[in-house]
């Protein structure tokens, strides 16, 4: 495990288990000791701990995950993928927002369009970037950079990763609802293939905002809910303290999404979470957006408008029992 100064609750056995051994690797070069024989018991037990905690995450300690400080941002993400990453600025009505960034970028060697919601690493960068929360000139630079993808027939790749539009005065005095509804509206009607994916968190209307594509991916441990495990906590209990709780009644995990069809693929971090090794799980994505993007590629106009709105309209589909 790659020790980062943030340490979450659940991984505070790990850290002392790795404080353990690099005292012993210490003395044993202090004192010329001889103790491969420990350190090596001590190495196999902390692969062991590691293996079996990550392995059964709790979906609160996946939504920890997700908001870990270090885990990769869409702009590593693009960065790590793309070449040329050109970012367009403003929506041409009222300013630029620094939370939903997007532009042109090769991907494998094609031109495509990148729109992405971005967070911030220190308190000036959160300040910024609005803590990832976009307000209505996000969405419509957004739509600005939809359109233009349809006008150059540019595949878009959209990276998810917001606890949710801000919901500030300013911003509903914007309409950011209305912003986020035309969007909805436009990207179902896009004929260009679109992928998106939640890298992070994925916030309600601010998540969906940029993600009606064709095919919505989502990392191991993201998640994509129609409200924060807070906020639900909040409404339900009039506490937050019940967030965990809330997050288990949610399916705060991928794979619970996945079984749902609300997304088409999860893909693996590596153990510990994608912070651990941003290389590797960049290179996972790669594979995934190669892999989807060849085939979106091959259907024509009229198979990916009508892909996309079976997608949606499969959504939340149940059998009624009949009364006997």
């Amino acid at each position: 495990m790659q020790q980062h100064a943030y340490i979450l609750e659940f991984e505070k056995p790990l850290r002392e288990l790795g404080k353990q051994l690099e005292l012993w690797h210490q003395q044993s070069l202090e004192n010329n000791i001889e103790m491969s024989t420990e350190l090596a018991a001590i190495e196999q037990k902390l692969a062991k701990a590691e293996r079996e905690i990550y392995s059964n995450l709790t979906p609160w300690q996946r939504v920890l995950v997700a908001r870990h400080p270090k885990r990769p941002y869409a702009l590593d993400y693009v960065s790590a993928l793309c070449t040329d990453f050109q970012e367009l600025h403003g929506d041409r009505q009222f300013k630029d927002d620094q939370a939903l960034i997007g532009g042109t970028a090769f991907f494998d060697g094609r031109a495509v369009i990148i729109i992405a919601q971005q967070k911030g690493r220190n308190t000036k960068e959160n300040i910024l970037r609005n803590f990832g929360m976009p307000q209505p000139e996000g969405y419509r630079k957004a739509l600005r950079l939809m359109k233009l993808a349809e006008k150059f027939n540019l595949p878009i790749l959209s990276f998810i990763d917001t606890p949710g539009a801000y919901p500030g005065v300013e911003s509903e005095a914007r309409h950011i609802s209305e912003a986020i509804a035309v969007n909805l509206r436009e990207m179902a009607m896009l004929s260009v293939p679109s992928i998106a994916v939640v890298v992070g968190e994925g916030g309600s209307g601010g998540a969906l905002g940029i993600g009606v594509a064709n095919r919505v991916l989502i990392f191991e441990n993201a998640y994509y809910s129609v409200i924060t495990p807070e906020a639900c906590s909040t409404i339900l209990w009039r506490s937050r303290a019940n967030a965990p709780k809330a997050a288990e009644a949610l399916k705060f995990n991928a794979s619970s999404l996945a079984d749902f069809g609300v997304v088409d693929e999860v893909i693996p971090e590596p153990l510990g979470g994608a912070h651990n090794d941003p290389v590797a799980a960049a290179e996972a994505l790669k594979k995934a957006f190669r892999r989807h993007l060849d085939e979106l590629t091959e259907l024509s106009t009229d198979e990916l408008l009508g892909t996309r709105y079976e997608r949606y309209r499969a959504l939340g589909k149940f059998l009624e029992a009949s009364a006997k």
